[in-house]
């Protein structure tokens, strides 16, 4: 509100000012030039009818003389003072027209209204840095679980992006610098409902800024950054950041167990990915040797996956600068089949098109198919926009950094507990992992795989503390019956079962369940809003429970006593 106000009055001023000066000249002619009464004596207006005349008079076009008809002198002066005000007013208007169509008093505007809206939120939001790729995934799916957002993105064209999204909640959006304290307070960092901030821009050292200053200035508040560069990581990590995400490395893990655990890594898949692969694209061939084409950020990373994994790798980058005279090194794009050849693409099981230029990638996966035909591809896609060619490109993976950062964000966000589920799944053998997977197909079919998980306590599920404090036995199987019909059980499974820090993978559905148990679930996203009506609401869990409601205290008392 300072800055709009001081922003109207410096720019107004020498209009507000000429306005003044023009109506005191006109006012003061009018006192001191002498009039005539209806009786033809001397009569002198005073101030009062002066500035009421005056008033009037710069304003409208038609008008009386008052109180008598005016002289020669009087009329003259206020012929003159007629153009004056005119023109001091158009003088005025102009400018502050001027002033409204200036960017920068439309920015304060937007600053001023959008730092009202956000501090009035009161329910629980996110702070969404940057609404590129990545930040609107992101965005997107939490506002469909009915969480709310705050975008704030340097960009003018993303925010415009923003407010086009056809989004069920209002998400409001701000174009400036995150990387700038105050434009973080303004977003509402340190309001108490802001439950976290995801610092998402394209740039390491702006989302490094962003997680010190809200560790900083909120050091218990949750902050997620992504990252393209090990030396933002460990700085990042260093003071605390909760979730760092670098695509590359996290996609080099994901290709390297689908190459080596094949089911675990669908597993994987299934429940992080929106859109999972199907059962039968499980890769079956876990041993051979592999072709990177680039050895950039992406190469590196994945050349150290596989290299842990044993898997033979043979690497072709155009800048020498980034290869050694070693064996399995070779200069070249990979775009020429000749260059192909003498890495010896006619025996490879795979080969990653992984340089950050999509032509060259899309290339390189269509000359490789022609030579070999029974190669795995991966292509690696650095622009959104070539989205569709990469769909209709027939690669057997696509590497997108910003959706790998989105689900990687989303996976830690919606469901805590997965992070622990995964590694819990990386213990496991492929065989455990091929079972889970036909369980959960034969539980949701061809349709997208949720996850969630609750801490059994007063704030997550309120109903179980309620029975349990009433000397009830709460089994978890109560959980997965239909509260419209407890005789049908939802389209969901327990995945995990933690207590005190003890971890049960695939736990018995008639675990008695007590304060501080952490359950995850999977299953179809509708069967979540089902449990989640049941862990909240008293009456519903009595019903699965016994098939019986009890509507009030004085019930739950007679039944108890009973």
């Amino acid at each position: 509100m300072n800055n709009v106000l001081y922003l109207l009055l410096r720019r107004l001023r020498v209009p507000l000012i000429t306005l003044i000066v023009v109506y005191a000249i006109s006012i003061l002619g009018f006192v001191l030039i002498p009039g005539q009464d209806n009786d033809g004596n001397v009569w002198r207006m005073d101030f009062f009818h002066a500035v009421y005349f005056v008033s009037f008079m710069g304003s409208t076009i038609g008008f009386g003389e008052i109180p008598y008809e005016f002289t020669s002198a009087q009329r003259m002066w206020t012929l003159l003072m007629i153009y004056a005000t005119v023109v001091a007013w158009l003088y005025g208007i102009g400018s502050t027209l001027a002033l409204l169509q200036e960017p920068v008093f439309g920015r304060l505007l937007r600053r001023r209204s959008f730092t009202g809206e956000v501090g009035n939120f009161t329910e629980p939001f996110y702070l969404v840095c940057g609404y590129g790729v990545t930040g609107r995934l992101v965005t997107r799916k939490l506002v469909t679980r009915d969480i709310r957002v705050v975008v704030v993105d340097v960009r003018q064209d993303r925010i415009d992006d923003l407010e086009m999204d056809n989004l069920q909640l209002r998400v409001p959006g701000l174009c400036a610098d995150a990387a700038l304290p105050d434009v973080l307070d303004d977003a509402g960092l340190q309001q108490p409902s802001c439950i976290g901030v995801l610092a998402l821009t394209n740039n390491d050292t702006t989302n490094l800024s962003i997680a010190i200053a809200s560790k900083l200035l909120v050091p218990n508040r949750m902050v997620i950054s992504r990252t393209e560069a090990d030396v933002t990581t460990s700085n990042l990590l260093s003071f605390g950041t909760d979730l760092v995400v670098d695509p590359f490395k996290a996609y080099a893990a994901y290709l390297s167990m689908a190459v080596s655990s094949p089911y675990k890594h669908l597993v994987y898949d299934w429940l992080i990915n929106p859109t999972h692969r199907p059962l039968s694209s499980a890769y079956q061939q876990t041993r051979g040797r592999w072709i990177i084409c680039g050895f950039g950020r992406f190469g590196r990373a994945l050349h150290q996956a596989f290299r842990m994994d044993d898997i033979e790798v043979t690497i072709i980058d155009a800048n020498p600068k980034n290869l050694n005279a070693s064996e399995g090194q070779i200069w070249g794009i990979g775009t020429e089949a000749n260059t192909l050849i003498e890495a010896g693409i006619n025996d490879a099981v795979g080969i990653v098109a992984g340089t950050d230029n999509d032509a060259d990638n899309l290339s390189i996966i269509l000359t490789a198919r022609e030579i070999n035909k029974k190669l795995v591809t991966v292509v690696r896609q650095n622009l959104d926009a070539n989205q569709l060619i990469f769909d209709r490109s027939g690669a057997d993976f696509v590497m997108a950094p910003g959706r790998i950062i989105a689900n990687q964000i989303l996976a830690q966000i919606k469901t805590p507990m997965l992070p622990s589920f995964i590694e819990e799944l990386k213990k496991q053998d492929d065989v455990w992992a091929h079972t889970l997977l036909n369980r959960m197909s034969n539980t949701v079919k061809e349709d997208e795989l949720d996850s969630w998980s609750f801490v059994i306590g007063v704030e997550e599920t309120p109903a179980i503390m309620m029975a349990l404090e009433d000397g009830e036995v709460v089994k978890l199987n109560a959980l997965l019956k239909d509260p419209r019909n407890r005789k049908e059980m939802l389209d969901a499974f327990p995945l995990m079962f933690r207590r005190e820090g003890e971890i049960k993978m695939l736990p018995g559905e008639l675990k008695e369940l007590a304060e501080g148990d952490e359950i995850l679930f999977c299953g179809l996203a509708p069967a979540f809003k089902q449990v989640e009506w049941a862990v909240n609401n008293y009456n519903v869990l009595q019903y699965v429970l016994s098939g019986k409601e009890s509507s009030s205290w004085l019930g739950r008392y007679l039944n108890k006593e009973s």
